[in-house]
């Protein structure tokens, strides 16, 4: 995806292609570098990873924001850290690809006819005149509406700064309330920054005001569901079904019930996994170092 060469021989690369769940393992597989570079969210950089990587001085991230960098630590430890562009694209399409895989049960016919199962063994629902409802009306957001008024669907949309100015721009309806949109739609689709007010947003009582025929959808980040009573509201039928994409813990245990569970379409953070978001982040990721030992760092978190 991009040319490690053109840094040599200042710089040697060494890729890490297994996850590092514990932290201790994290620091002593990382002794000794100076520069590193991390995909997104999926290692988390604490103080004490910053406290036990005393050769580090650079640190780059795919995209802009990684709320998984302790910043302040970095700051405090001397650690310049350097983001990427990223393209908004990818999880649109994958935000739609679980919506339409959910309401014409992609996956159970797909496997049915792979395994020479039944012949048309569920009845799909359409999604035209039926009711989009998106929580935050962003950059990903705004794009997701316009695709779900491209099938003919009513779009709605609630976040806590979502003003009805913001909202008629995209021609999309501002719900009175959260509980009004989820009450009404029949699909729901998450597209808000995980931060204190959005953590947990979603717990049972907001569960259960779903239509039991309603699908779910969350591309964003999993913390803002709460993950026991999401698992219920799937057991127990509160809602039809779910598309997720992310996880509170990745990769998701072998155990969890959310890999067993019928009515659930899940892919393993695949939101933003596609060929040209890579090669921006590793190509502009070789700039970043390359900006860095000329003295003049650029795309600076830090």
């Amino acid at each position: 995806m991009a040319d490690w060469n053109s840094l040599a021989p200042a710089v040697t690369a060494v890729s890490f292609q297994q996850h590092f769940s514990d932290e201790t393992a994290l620091i002593e597989a990382l002794q000794g570098f100076e520069i590193i570079v991390i995909m997104r969210e999926r290692t988390p950089f604490t103080a004490s990873v910053f406290a036990g990587l005393p050769s580090l001085k650079l640190l780059i991230t795919t995209g802009m924001r990684n709320a998984s960098i302790d910043l302040e630590a970095a700051r405090a430890h001397g650690v310049t850290v350097c983001g990427t562009a990223s393209s908004s694209e990818p999880p649109i399409e994958l935000t739609w690809a679980l919506i339409l895989g959910l309401s014409r049960h992609l996956y159970t016919e797909h496997h049915h006819f792979r395994t020479s199962g039944p012949w048309q063994s569920t009845l799909g629902t359409g999604l035209h005149g039926k009711q989009l409802g998106l929580l935050g009306l962003g950059k990903i957001g705004s794009r997701v509406a316009q695709m779900g008024q491209a099938f003919g669907m009513n779009v709605v949309a609630w976040s806590q700064n979502l003003t009805e100015e913001r909202a008629s721009q995209i021609g999309v309806t501002l719900a009175s309330s959260k509980e009004a949109l989820l009450e009404t739609s029949d699909v729901v689709s998450i597209h808000l920054v995980l931060g204190e007010r959005t953590r947990g947003l979603l717990g049972e009582k907001e569960l259960r005001c779903m239509k039991p025929s309603g699908l779910l959808i969350n591309t964003s980040r999993a913390p803002i569901i709460q993950e026991s009573a999401l698992v219920r509201a799937l057991q127990e039928g509160w809602i039809a079904g779910a598309g997720l994409d992310v996880f509170e813990q990745e990769p998701v245990p072998r155990d969890h019930p959310l890999r067993t569970l019928p009515n659930v379409l899940a892919t393993p953070h695949l939101g933003y996994v596609t060929k040209e978001n890579y090669q921006v982040y590793y190509q502009q990721a070789v700039e970043d170092i390359q900006a860095f030992l000329q003295g003049k760092p650029i795309r600076m978190l830090t």
